[in-house]
C-alpha cells in the first residue's frame, strides 16, 4: 500500500507522514525533503526555488521523477508531496488543511528552533514574515502546478480523506490515518 499526505504548508504533512509510516512498519518519502535539497544545493530559500520553479521546469520534473520512480517501484510507503496524489494515482490520497495563523506559528518555531528541514526557509524572520511567505509559496505553487499540469493541488476533491490539524496534535491525525487505512484495506 502507498499512502500520500498532502495538505498546506505548516498543515504537519511530514510529521504526520512519519508517524503513520512509523505505525504501519513503510518507509517514509517526502518531496518537501527532494525540495529542499535542490535549494540547498542552489543556496536557496525555499521560497526562492519556488519562485524560480516557476521558469525553471526541471525543477518540478527532478521532484516528479523521484515521484515517479518511487510509485512505480516500490510498495509500503508514505510519502508527503503537494503532488504525489498525482503521480501516484493508486494510492490512499489524503490531504490535512490548517487554519494560516496556526501555520504560521507552527513553521516560525519550527525556524526559530532550527528544525531540520526548516533552515532553507530564510523569510520567516517573524510570525507576520512566515505568513506572508506561506501565502506566496500557496501562489507560486498554484500558479505552477495549474501551469505544469493543469490542476490545483489544494481542491479538496482530489482525495481521498481530508484532515483538519488545527486544533489536533499530529499523533491523534496520525490515529485518524491508520483508522482509514485500516478501513481501506479490508479488502486487501
Amino acid at each position: 500500500m502507498i499512502i500520500t499526505i498532502s495538505g498546506v504548508p505548516g498543515s504537519g504533512k511530514s510529521t504526520v507522514a512519519k508517524l503513520v509510516a512509523a505505525k504501519l512498519g513503510f518507509k517514509h518519502y517526502s518531496a518537501g525533503d527532494f525540495m529542499r535539497e535542490i535549494a540547498a544545493r542552489r543556496g536557496l530559500s525555499l521560497l526562492e526555488i519556488s519562485k524560480l520553479a516557476e521558469k525553471d521546469r526541471s525543477i518540478d520534473e527532478e521532484l516528479d521523477r523521484r515521484t515517479s520512480e518511487l510509485g512505480k517501484g516500490e510498495d509500503d510507503f508514505v510519502m508527503d508531496s503537494r503532488l504525489a496524489f498525482h503521480f501516484i494515482p493508486f494510492s490512499l490520497k489524503l490531504f490535512l488543511i490548517v487554519g494560516d495563523k496556526e501555520a504560521a506559528k507552527r513553521i516560525h518555531s519550527d525556524v526559530k528552533n532550527k528544525a531540520e528541514g526548516r533552515k532553507v526557509e530564510k523569510e520567516s524572520t517573524s510570525l507576520a514574515a512566515t505568513l506572508a511567505a506561506i501565502k506566496k509559496r500557496k501562489k507560486s505553487e498554484e500558479l505552477r502546478y495549474k501551469n505544469y499540469y493543469g490542476l490545483n493541488p489544494y481542491d479538496t476533491k482530489q482525495y481521498d480523506l481530508v484532515i483538519d490539524t488545527t486544533k489536533t496534535t499530529p499523533e491523534e491525525v496520525a490515529g485518524k490515518v491508520v483508522d482509514a487505512v485500516k478501513k481501506s484495506c479490508r479488502a486487501c
